[in-house]
Order: C-alpha cells, then sequence, then structure tokens
C-alpha cells in the first residue's frame, strides 16, 4: 500500500484545472427552428452549463490535500493498531483513538452560489470516478464519500447513512448487520470507525446547518470528532452561514469548523462571462444582443447568486417560446423575475444604488469617485446629475447608461 497515493489521478492547477473543471454542453444553433417541443426539452441543458470559479479551484485544492493526508494515514502501523482497538471497541465499548485526528474544515456559503456543484465537480476530477483498489493487502477504498446531514441531526441516521454509503459502492453488508443487530449508536460508531478506516478516505457531510436548531447538533459534531480520531479520515462539513453560528459557541466546536467561507458573487468579469455563456445557448427564434443594462439587472435581480441567474434565464426562454415572442429581452426577463421566482423577492432586494462594471483602464464616472480602487464602483443619482449639469447632458440617457430605468406616460 506505499503507492497508494500513486492511484489517485495527479494533481492539476492552473488553466489544466479550469478547464478540466469546465462543463459546455454541445449546442447547434439549428436548434432555434426546430419544434417548440424540442427547443423546450433542450433549453433543460443551460441548468449542465458550468463555469469554475476561484471557488471552484480552492475547494478542489482543499479536498484534494484533505483526501492525501487522509490516505497516508492508512499506510502507518500506527492504521493497524487502531483497526485491533476499534474491533475490541465495537465489543467493549470502549474507544482508544491509536491514530488520531486527520483534520476536519467546513465550506460555508449563501444558499445556491454553488457550493455543492463545486464539491461534485471537484470531487469527479480528484477521484476519476473509480474506486481505488490496492494487493498487498487487497482492500478497496472509496477516494470520497458524501452523506447528508439528518434534518434531525440524528447520531444513529448519520452513521447509519455512511454505512449504506459504503455498501453502495463496495457491495459489503455493513449497513444490513448493524440493522440485524440492533446495533447501539456507541456500537456503530466502532463499526463506523472501522469501515471508515478500512474503505473511505474522505468523508464530506453536506447541509450541515442542520445541526443548529435541533438539540442533536452538538451531539453529531461530537460523534464526527470521535469518528475523526478513531478512523483518521478527513472530514469536511458542508453548509450556510447559519452554521457560522452554532460553530462559534464554543473552542471545541470552533476549531474544528475552519475551512472556506464564501459570500454571494460579485459583480466582476467571472459574473459577466458567466451571463455571456448564458445567453450563448439561444433556444428562442429572435436574436437579441446582451447589453451592460441587461448583465447589470440579473446582477441586481439575482443578488449574486448562481443558481437564480440560470432560472432567470432559463424561464425567460421558456416563457418566451410559450408564448409566442420568441426572444431572450429584458421584457422576457422582468416576467419571468415577476411570475416565476415570487417566493424569492423578500430575499432579492434590487440594488438601490446601480453597480457600473468598469473594465481594468477604463475611465469613466467610477475613476471620479473616491476609494475606487476596485472593478466594482457604487455611485448615486445626485452624483450623475451633478455629471450630467457638469457635460450639459441628458439626465435620462445618462441614468440609461449606469442603470435600468423604464420609462412612463402619464
Amino acid at each position: 500500500m506505499n503507492n497508494i497515493i500513486d492511484l489517485l489521478p495527479k494533481m492539476i492547477a492552473g488553466d489544466d484545472l479550469t478547464e478540466a473543471l469546465t462543463i459546455m454542453p454541445e449546442y447547434d444553433k439549428g436548434i432555434c427552428n426546430q419544434d417548440k417541443a424540442i427547443r423546450l426539452m433542450a433549453l433543460s441543458d443551460l441548468y449542465r452549463v458550468y463555469l469554475p470559479s476561484q471557488m471552484t479551484i480552492e475547494i478542489y485544492s482543499k479536498l484534494y490535500l484533505a483526501l492525501i493526508r487522509s490516505l497516508k494515514k492508512k499506510v502507518t502501523k500506527t492504521a493497524v493498531r487502531q483497526q485491533n482497538a476499534n474491533r475490541q471497541a465495537i465489543l467493549r465499548q470502549g474507544y482508544n483513538g491509536i491514530i488520531g485526528g486527520s483534520d476536519s474544515f467546513t465550506i460555508i456559503g449563501t444558499s445556491g452560489i454553488g457550493k455543492s456543484s463545486a464539491i461534485s465537480r471537484a470531487v469527479e476530477l480528484i477521484t476519476d470516478n473509480r474506486i481505488i483498489e490496492t494487493t498487498e493487502p487487497y482492500t478497496k477504498i472509496i477516494p470520497c464519500v458524501i452523506v447528508q446531514c439528518p434534518f434531525d441531526s440524528s447520531v444513529k441516521g448519520l452513521l447509519l447513512e455512511i454505512l449504506r454509503k459504503v455498501d453502495e459502492h463496495l457491495e459489503t453488508k455493513y449497513y444490513e448487520n448493524a440493522l440485524r443487530a440492533r446495533a447501539t449508536v456507541d456500537m456503530m460508531i466502532g463499526s463506523v470507525s472501522q469501515a471508515a478506516l478500512n474503505h473511505i478516505g474522505l468523508l464530506i457531510v453536506d447541509e450541515i446547518q442542520n445541526v443548529c436548531n435541533s438539540k442533536n447538533g452538538k451531539s453529531l459534531v461530537g460523534m464526527l470528532t470521535q469518528l475523526i480520531n478513531n478512523s483518521g479520515i478527513s472530514i469536511c462539513m458542508v453548509g450556510t452561514p447559519e452554521s457560522s453560528y452554532f460553530f462559534e459557541q464554543a473552542m471545541q466546536l470552533a476549531r474544528r469548523s475552519l475551512g472556506l467561507n464564501y459570500n454571494t458573487m460579485k459583480y466582476d468579469e467571472y459574473f459577466r462571462q458567466f451571463c455571456e455563456i448564458l445567453f450563448s445557448y439561444r433556444y428562442v427564434q429572435n436574436e437579441s444582443p446582451l447589453s451592460d443594462a441587461v448583465i447589470e439587472w440579473l446582477y441586481e435581480h439575482s443578488a449574486g447568486v448562481i443558481s437564480v441567474v440560470v432560472s432567470l434565464v432559463h424561464d425567460a426562454q421558456e416563457i418566451a417560446i410559450l408564448n409566442g415572442k420568441e426572444i431572450l429581452n429584458s421584457e422576457t426577463l422582468n416576467e419571468a423575475y415577476r411570475e416565476r421566482l415570487t417566493h424569492l423577492h423578500e430575499f432579492i432586494q434590487p440594488a438601490k444604488s446601480a453597480k457600473k462594471y468598469v473594465k481594468p483602464g477604463e475611465k469613466g464616472i467610477a475613476d471620479k469617485l473616491p476609494d475606487n480602487q476596485d472593478i466594482i464602483a457604487e455611485y448615486t443619482i445626485s452624483e450623475l446629475v451633478s455629471q450630467a449639469k457638469k457635460e450639459k447632458s441628458d439626465i435620462v440617457c445618462l441614468l440609461k447608461k449606469y442603470m435600468p430605468v423604464e420609462e412612463v406616460s402619464i
């Protein structure tokens, strides 16, 4: 097992990593002339588009290195001693963490920004969707096991789910044996520790925010800590910002939650590029150029959440195909926002002041504002009015240039 690390795909970085993570479904412009039913079915390809961000690259590196640390512990003499201790613990229920913990960390981010998609893409690339098999001794190791934290933070429920996932990959009978024996939680911790030590590289627990509002929350995190110490595997906990408040309650929780933290996306070059790619997948018959105003509108009406942007573009095209307008523009996007995203209106508040994207080296109003160090600039209507007076230009035209303006007749 000394060459166990060599059985993993090599770690990649830079442009090669970006290219490997990217998913661009095949697209034929001729589909715009196809029947409505065909176009509506093909429209779902929008949900398959994946453009890796800096978050994806960081998650890939974090998971890969955590897996390496975990696998290295499996080839030590200490691992053999821990196996014996775990077997005895199942009977005596007296646990002894000989191998010691590898590490645990969190990936915390706003709902809808693509954490799960980033983790899924990273795991696919790291593991190449295969099981690691060694010959001396013969064993099978699942590089990454992904489970979901039970809604009630049930310790036994999570332990059973881990065993079920192992059985699903290796065709073993850990789950069946645990149910037949009516194992207690203490017995199951020993069984899961043994299964993890022998067959799991990295354990990813999604929806960890479920521990926040449950009386079993601290018990579940404590169980994961014990699992780390008794198996030596790395454990990644994934959740929303709500879980941060839970881990900040005590030192023993806080030290287990160090990791990556993400907020909603900034209005930057990546967001613009993502919108341009989405608009290139056109299934309506009439073509409409993607303007800066539309990109700004998408940012304001999605709060920088990528999943909402995809839903807006998808539903706008769906509506346009169904009602016969056959165009993707601000009108159909507004219709999609009003009719399809009603439940999100409370959480998405369009910005009170527009955000103008300024390319590096480009001069404009943004350059005249204080502390303009970023490519994103915020300005008010009063500043635009002052600029219009100075340049003796039409204020309405200037407002249209920098923010969405709707003219109505009185």
